[in-house]
């Protein structure tokens, strides 16, 4: 922004290109989302040939195709083009990949009872896959249960995630979805 004021999505969204960045060079490209679908796969024990990995891989890969659509033919991102590639791409939420189909795909993967509910446990592996600690993990999973139940439903989870990508909050529960952001 020109003013000198600070936009939070922006904020967010660069928290978000530090956790998507898996290798730590400086970009995001395709081998970055296949080290974290890996992760997930990895950490809630599915096989590769699973419908939910199929499914997962799948909703990146469009999330992926989306963001590049909104670059000039390159094939990894900086943070500044990863941002403007989300922003861009998070103009029309009615159609944002990452706002609907994605957080879809993720929670049948997250749901290993398969009870449409994420628990503690099934939470806490989600985000070590993006590298959050134990304690911040029951520290946000505590944030997003908004009906205090000990369970995120499908609606809180999916709500949490296009808030992330929306909410000009730096401070709400969506916005630490991903781990805390430090400012």
């Amino acid at each position: 922004m020109t003013d000198g004021t600070v936009d939070p999505i922006a904020v967010k969204l660069g928290h978000l290109f530090g956790a998507s960045d898996t290798d730590r060079d400086g970009f995001v490209d395709w081998s970055d989302y296949e080290r974290l679908i890996s992760r997930y796969l990895d950490g809630y024990g599915i096989a590769a040939e699973d419908s939910r990995a199929h499914a997962l891989r799948a909703a990146y890969q469009k999330y992926w195709s989306e963001l590049l659509q909104h670059v000039n033919g390159v094939d990894r991102l900086s943070e500044e083009q990863f941002v403007a590639a989300n922003q861009a791409a998070g103009a029309d939420q009615s159609q944002f990949v990452m706002a609907g189909v994605v957080p879809q795909a993720i929670f049948d993967v997250m749901d290993t009872d398969a009870d449409d509910t994420i628990s503690k446990p099934e939470y806490k592996v989600f985000l070590q896959a993006w590298g959050v600690s134990d304690l911040e993990a029951l520290n946000v999973f505590l944030e997003l249960d908004t009906d205090d139940d000990g369970r995120i439903s499908r609606g809180e989870f999916i709500g949490a995630i296009r808030d992330f990508f929306t909410s000009p909050e730096l401070d709400s529960p969506a916005s630490h979805f991903f781990g805390r952001i430090q400012r």
